[in-house]
């Protein structure tokens, strides 16, 4: 049950949206409330940035209100309990009468609407959201099952309470082991098929008995193509089964379908998307240890500082196949901490606002109530309400994530190579995940460098480049203007 506060949030934040009548969807991810919304144009965005439980906000397909971890996860089922008690048939609101009808609200959003959607629903983008759809919500057991197995790593090195050790290995285990389980079944579910024959055609790749089939000249291994395969098995059973959908009469239905979808798939998947898939998965692996190998300074600096402009385009979840492919072939990903250099470059340059603008109460105010979730990792309210909307500290905190990642792409091209068990977390709270080749002590030490390097170049750049004289005249002042309302000064152009 949410607390009092939570409720209260949510209850904020209603009416801010438009009301109840406005609220088409409701979804969070781990920091944002995301609601789907008729008419943009009722939604009061200073107000809302304004609310002490809201870090930000961010439009894309949904409108996003960032609250931070935690807080969302309650914040959410409050909202949702405030919006269906409001709608007109629910029992709490039978005799109240709606003052817009949803006709009319359609009607006025319809314009702001479609000017939207043409401007991001590219093909690229649309791909991308649908690849973080299959697997964000994976991410809570990730992270569950990625601190279990680092402490379970930790307790073996010592010899401590070898008896609990196979249990917590049990534990941190049984997900990663049927993971592609998981991803069948959401991405059969996002792409419109039964979520469940997706599962069921993913399962064949996890199945033991595999390995007794040949394939390709060679025998298959359990787990062969991992949650690469799984996407490709459930794409093509989800194709088969909307094709089956068009030919089998409604009486045949139930029986013919299932069948038809499990047994095509699975055959395919059995006699080439195993062996494909566990070739690009192998690739994938390759080529992260090459390029961290080679390129190491040069790769982490370019890794870490074009991180953050995919944060705030909301494509970095993405990359999540890609660390998900890592952890199951290695037990972690290398990609991780170097990107999480990006954290602490923003942390940087937020620390140098606030040090740089001494009379403007309310931006110092939107800063020390992000910082806590900058240094745990969560960068979009920093981003949101801080250095995009300003625009050149936007450029020099990704010049603090480039040095920080530099810095740690050194040491991995030096044979410090250690990675994240578990993906989602970044900042401080990375380092119960961490886990490398060269002992828990010297990779929390080089991690921990890392984010100091970062902080330093991102304060350093940003005190240094990060304004413009006619900047610190308009904004060092008690009036000086809302970064989340004004517009950027000498901002960069992005796409």
């Amino acid at each position: 049950m949410p607390s009092d506060k939570h409720r209260d949030t949510a209850a904020a934040i209603l009416p801010l949206v438009g009301g109840p009548d406005n609220v088409t969807s409701i979804a969070h991810c781990m920091t944002r409330l995301r609601i789907g919304l008729r008419d943009r144009s009722l939604v009061d965005d200073a107000a809302l940035r304004a609310l002490p439980g809201v870090l930000g906000v961010v439009e894309d397909d949904t409108y996003q209100i960032v609250l931070g971890p935690g807080a969302v996860a309650r914040v959410t089922p409050a909202f949702e309990a405030l919006v269906a008690a409001a709608r007109p048939d629910s029992p709490a609101s039978a005799t109240a009468t709606a003052t817009v009808t949803a006709d009319d609200l359609a009607a006025r959003g319809a314009a702001l609407r479609a000017d939207r959607k043409a401007r991001n629903a590219t093909p690229v983008k649309l791909a991308l959201r649908r690849v973080a759809n299959i697997f964000v919500p994976l991410i809570p057991a990730l992270i569950g099952c990625g601190i279990i197995a680092g402490l379970n790593g930790l307790l073996a090195n010592a010899g401590l309470l070898p008896t609990v050790v196979p249990a917590l290995a049990a534990i941190a285990s049984g997900f990663m082991s049927l993971i592609a389980v998981f991803v069948g079944h959401n991405t059969a579910k996002e792409f419109g098929g039964t979520p469940v024959l997706g599962g069921a055609v993913a399962a064949i790749i996890v199945f033991p008995g595999v390995a007794k089939i040949d394939a390709f000249g060679q025998h298959l291994t359990p787990g062969q193509g991992g949650v690469l395969g799984a996407l490709a098995a459930a794409l093509l059973a989800v194709c088969v089964e909307k094709w089956c959908r068009t030919w089998v009469p409604g009486a045949l239905d139930n029986l013919v379908t299932p069948t038809v979808t499990v047994l095509t798939a699975g055959l395919a998947t059995l006699f080439g998307l195993m062996f494909l898939a566990g070739e690009i998965a192998a690739a994938i692996g390759a080529f992260a240890g090459w390029l961290l190998h080679t390129g190491g300074a040069f790769a982490g600096l370019v890794l870490g500082g074009l991180f953050l402009p995919l944060v705030m385009l909301g494509l970095h979840q993405a990359l999540i196949p890609i660390h998900t492919t890592l952890i199951e072939q290695s037990g972690y990903t290398v990609l991780l901490p170097i990107l999480a250099m990006a954290g602490a470059g923003q942390v940087g340059a937020a620390l140098a606002v606030y040090c740089r603008l001494p009379r403007n109460r309310s931006l110092r105010t939107v800063i020390k109530s992000a910082l806590p979730a900058g240094f745990l990792g969560v960068g979009e309210p920093l981003i949101y309400g801080v250095s995009l909307p300003l625009g050149r500290p936007f450029v020099t905190a990704c010049a603090g994530g480039a040095a920080g990642g530099a810095f740690v792409g050194l040491f991995n091209q030096l044979g410090s190579v250690f990675g994240s068990t578990a993906i989602g977390p970044s900042g401080w709270a990375l380092f119960p995940l961490l886990d490398g080749r060269s002992g828990m002590g010297t990779t929390a030490a080089i991690y921990a460098g890392g984010l100091a390097v970062g902080y330093l170049v991102g304060f350093a750049a940003t005190w240094f480049f990060g304004f413009t004289d006619r900047m610190l005249a308009d904004l060092n002042t008690d009036g000086g203007k809302d970064p989340a309302t004004a517009p950027p000064a000498n901002a960069p152009a992005m796409a």
